[in-house]
């Protein structure tokens, strides 16, 4: 069996390469594919934003290992990343559609357990799209109001941005999402030179690189567990490239241009991140203090090195706050981006017959974007803030459904692709070549392995209130998946569906 050709030529020439691959698949082209590759890229890079997870979760990593975990958890964290990536790019250049995981676990698994495959992935992503909606402040105390206030601002505009996205005529998507990109990496930038710079009080280079802090007050002594715990910081922000291959549909070229997209922002993720983890780092000195919940912010520890860092050169913490700004801005296109991507998967799951009242979602119109499947992600971003008004308790189990479902999302059709696609599998522009299997299975271990330590106790003595109910949410969602597929869904669903003949 040859290597698909990836070309298909109409009366006035060529057909765009991703157009062709898309014909081949069995799809028709409905999305407008105006999309580059930097575009593409913004996807990416605008969900994973380093600005919005790093910034969220700093103080995790400062209480568990401090500076040692977030400098060297980091990359860590972001070579395993990049491994994934790579596998996840391999395939993508093979079947370069808006399904992305979804339809590649079908093809990989083989006719005839192509149905469960694509079910369950499609059961699992659907859970992990909560997590682009999930990065977000604090635990308790103070924190809790400025989590809301963020929620909100995240979630109505949210709405606003889809507006935008769906409606300009001025102002194209790709400009808006190349915009996003910009924000985050000036912003990086900005906020990593202008802390330390004015920071009045500096940590040493021995401390930002070697200081490995112990005294995280949650009973926890061993410094293999405690640097463990810290990790999580790194991995949960390094999630969300697969937009990439959510958008191939719109991206020019995309058997090539899609897998570009998901290692550039994986790797300038990691490269400006441990910039944005070193710069705000130099500004800590009292770990103590800054996770204090008897500080002005209340314990969130990024927020009070920024209002420190002015208030003690300046007389005034408001220079502090303007940069909080500059974050939630960032928060606010990694929503949009987010719900975006989202739609695609929508309109992806619709057309092959997979969501209740299939035919509405996959509407596309005469701007050729999925329009009611982008309100329905907006509009489930926006319930969701709802959810953590009413109950941390839900909002968190959340959380750990979307995480861990988006990480098992990520592997099972790298999975598929090492077993039984191993000798099948039909590599596209992109590929790994002898190395595909290696990367592949070292993915699926790293994945594996961060799946477990996710569902790790962080707190001692194990109570109800410090129970990690990560496992169990998890649990739960997998027997709703199997039940559902055997109770029902085996009956009717048969996978991707083409709707048109390659």
């Amino acid at each position: 069996m040859g290597l698909p050709t990836h070309t298909a030529q109409n009366g006035s020439g060529f057909l765009d390469t991703g157009t062709a691959r898309l014909k081949e698949l069995g799809y028709k082209q409905e999305l407008k594919r105006d999309l580059s590759v930097f575009s593409n890229f913004a996807f990416s890079f605008s969900i994973i934003s380093v600005l919005t997870g790093i910034t969220t979760l700093y103080s995790t990593g400062l209480n568990f290992g401090g500076p040692v975990s977030l400098q060297y958890g980091w990359f860590i964290a972001g070579g395993f990343t990049m491994i994934v990536g790579l596998a996840m790019a391999e395939i993508c250049s093979s079947y370069p559609t808006s399904g992305g995981l979804y339809y590649w676990s079908a093809k990989l698994a083989g006719p005839n357990w192509a149905p469960f495959a694509s079910w369950i992935t499609g059961c699992k992503l659907s859970g992990g799209c909560l997590h682009r909606n999930s990065k977000r402040f604090g635990h308790q105390g103070k924190k809790e109001m400025l989590c809301c206030l963020l929620w909100f601002f995240k979630a109505k505009f949210n709405i606003v941005g889809q507006w935008a996205v769906t409606t300009s005529v001025d102002f194209s998507l790709a400009q808006l999402i190349q915009l996003a990109a910009a924000w985050n990496l000036v912003g990086v930038v900005v906020l990593t030179i202008l802390i330390p710079l004015v920071a009045t009080e500096r940590a040493s280079a021995k401390f930002v690189f070697t200081h490995f802090n112990t005294d995280n007050g949650d009973g926890i002594n061993s410094k293999a567990y405690i640097f463990v715990l810290g990790l999580l910081m790194s991995q949960y922000t390094l999630t969300g490239y697969d937009a990439s291959a959510h958008m191939t549909e719109e991206t020019k070229n995309a058997d090539k241009n899609g897998p570009k997209g998901i290692i550039s922002a994986i790797g300038i993720s990691v490269i400006f991140g441990w910039f944005y983890i070193l710069g705000i780092t130099f500004a800590v000195t009292d770990i103590s203090y800054l996770l204090s919940e008897d500080n002005d912010a209340g314990g969130y520890a990024i927020a009070e090195i920024f209002y420190l860092a002015f208030k003690r050169r300046y007389g005034s913490g408001v220079g502090g706050i303007i940069c909080l700004g500059v974050v939630a801005v960032a928060i606010f296109f990694c929503g949009m981006s987010s719900v975006t991507s989202n739609s695609r998967m929508a309109y992806a799951f619709s057309r092959d017959g997979a969501m209740p009242l299939s035919t509405l979602w996959h509407k596309v119109n005469n701007q050729e974007v999925p329009i009611n499947a982008v309100w329905l992600s907006a509009v489930i971003s926006f319930c969701m803030a709802l959810t953590y008004l009413g109950s941390e308790v839900a909002f968190q189990a959340m959380v750990s459904i979307a995480t861990i479902g988006l990480y098992i999302a990520y592997a099972l059709p790298i999975f598929f692709r090492v077993t039984l696609a191993r000798k099948s599998f039909i590599p596209g522009p992109f590929n790994l070549g002898r190395y595909g299997v290696l990367v592949g299975w070292i993915s699926v271990l790293w994945v594996a392995t961060i799946s477990i330590l996710f569902s790790l106790p962080v707190t001692y003595p194990i109570t109800n209130e410090t129970l990690n109910y990560t496992p169990v949410a998890v649990g739960g969602l997998l027997i709703l998946t199997i039940s559902s597929w055997i109770l029902s869904a085996r009956h009717w669903f048969r996978g991707p569906v083409t709707n048109v003949e390659s």
